[in-house]
């Protein structure tokens, strides 16, 4: 059976580090999907913070290591493993080198972190500039500069596709169009001379753009190694549960049927956390583990 994944998001600042592993290892989760930003979020608010040069990522990484011990350790402790983990963004800024050279040298250093946890999978936002040549040159550049290291720490780079929001609507944005996303990745392996990324399809984004899931699950096909699983409203980014919005779910799993997808199906729903109280966190999670289970079992028997 395909395996199930849960973030840490929200459970981390809610529960603690063991407590996180151990409640989704007793839920029935296979693996995690890792925050780099669990290490220091300053990470996500750059806006905010205009100098992001102070912060774990300054450290060489013989000092970032040890920091990753305990969550290693509970995920051994509770039978998990880390299926993919999330790198920070944005991850460009126009016009401002000093911050783009320190994400440059945090993305080298989130490869080696998925090294060290035996993470084969590191999503990586491509950069969205509004110009599909621009974004082409810069996202060129940054993914390029990753095959050294993900080689060396034996990672594949999973791009994703996006969405933006012009007054209250959204659009699509780079690599939401499966064709586009499709030359991303065959170009880049081609540069790298052997697989070294691949597409985590998210579902939501998905919705929010109006790609039908089925028709551009076919045509990403088995470039999709990774997934970011959850639901909206078809009008904001909620990351709810499935079922908790509009998404076809039916027309999902028959896709990944029809393409034969063989990797996890990660949830990344952390704002169903939100909705109910906090004394509820556990049986949230079980609900979410038993839908991917639900999801795992109706992939490998549709059609039959």
């Amino acid at each position: 059976m395909l395996k199930i994944g849960g973030m840490t998001a929200v459970l981390l600042d809610r529960l603690g580090i063991d407590e996180t592993f151990r409640l989704l290892g007793e839920c029935g989760f296979d693996f995690v999907d890792f925050s780099c930003n669990a290490l220091d979020h300053s990470l996500m608010n750059l806006v905010e913070k205009p100098d992001p040069l102070a912060g774990v990522y300054d450290l060489p990484f013989e000092r970032i290591g040890p920091l990753l011990a305990p969550y290693k350790e509970a995920a051994s402790r509770h039978g998990l493993t880390f299926g993919q983990a999330h790198a920070p963004y944005p991850l460009y800024w126009p016009g401002n080198d000093a911050r783009n050279e320190y994400l440059r040298q945090a993305l080298q250093k989130c490869v080696a972190l998925c090294g060290y946890l035996d993470c084969p999978y590191l999503v990586v936002h491509p950069a969205f500039l509004g110009d599909p040549k621009d974004e082409w040159r810069v996202n060129m550049a940054m993914y390029k500069a990753l095959v050294p290291a993900l080689k060396e720490h034996n990672v594949v780079c999973c791009l994703e596709n996006l969405f933006v929001t012009r007054n209250g609507k959204p659009y699509e944005a780079v690599c939401a169009d499966p064709y586009e996303a499709c030359d991303y990745i065959d170009e880049l392996n081609d540069y790298a001379g052997e697989k070294r990324f691949a597409f985590c399809f998210d579902t939501g984004h998905a919705l929010l753009t109006g790609r039908d899931v089925y028709s551009t699950i076919m045509k990403l096909g088995g470039r999709i190694e990774t997934l970011h699983i959850h639901d909206n409203d078809g009008k904001r980014d909620l990351h709810l549960a499935p079922y908790m919005g509009v998404l076809d779910w039916e027309r999902f799993i028959l896709g990944l049927r029809d393409v034969g997808y063989t990797g996890g199906l990660s949830f990344e729903t952390h704002n169903t956390l939100h909705i109910f109280d906090s004394e509820l966190t556990g049986e949230v999670m079980r609900l979410i583990a038993a839908t991917g289970r639900l999801f795992a079992r109706k992939i490998e028997n549709a059609g039959q």
